[in-house]
């Protein structure tokens, strides 16, 4: 996905135009500009200020825009809005998927897992979302526990599966429920 500009600059960027032309036109004894654009531009750019500080950016992703358009028409509306809603930029959050992580149990206040990347691929039976996570103070026998319900959460019909791929960070995969059961076949055989 292409790099967006965070809402939370662009305010501050246009508090702080308007505030410095407020004292540019102060001094040069424009009083019919300078104290709309101050008293405008200083609190625009306090809120952007503010804003920047609780910001939370999109993870790093790798997918393309046909393969969300694809996903959109093909794929569970839930997957497309989970991948919607970890690649934008999110204010007053301390971690992607906050809310979802918390009712699964999967939380802890002073460390809390970070969802660094995502991931869409597609099988024969559906689509794939690998998501890597920094599980910080949830243990992953935790994760393991909560493995059955992580799949049907995020959407119906799918199967999770959980690999650590160093330490501290796991990689969480929803799987269509016949992709997985395949997978499994064939590490069976092998």
């Amino acid at each position: 996905m292409k790099k967006q500009f965070s809402p939370a600059s662009i305010i501050s960027i246009a508090g702080s135009i308007l505030a410095v032309t407020g004292l540019i036109s102060y001094f040069n004894d424009a009083t019919n500009l300078s104290v709309p654009t101050f008293f405008y531009g200083v609190p625009i750019l306090l809120i952007g200020l503010a804003m920047k500080n609780s910001e939370l950016g999109p993870v790093k992703s790798e997918i393309s825009n046909s393969q969300l358009d694809k996903l959109k028409l093909k794929g569970p509306t839930e997957l497309f809005d989970l991948i919607g809603d970890v690649t934008r930029f999110k204010y007053g959050q301390r971690a992607h998927l906050e809310t979802s992580l918390q009712s699964l149990k999967l939380w802890d206040e002073k460390k809390p897992p970070q969802l660094n990347e995502i991931e869409l691929t597609e099988d024969s039976y559906g689509f794939i979302v690998r998501m890597k996570f920094e599980f910080a103070g949830v243990p992953i026998e935790k994760w393991q526990e909560k493995k059955d319900r992580l799949g049907r959460f995020f959407a119906k019909d799918l199967i999770a599966e959980i690999t650590s791929t160093s330490p501290g960070e796991i990689t969480l995969e929803l799987l269509p429920k016949k992709s997985a059961s395949s997978k499994n076949n064939k590490d069976g055989k092998e």
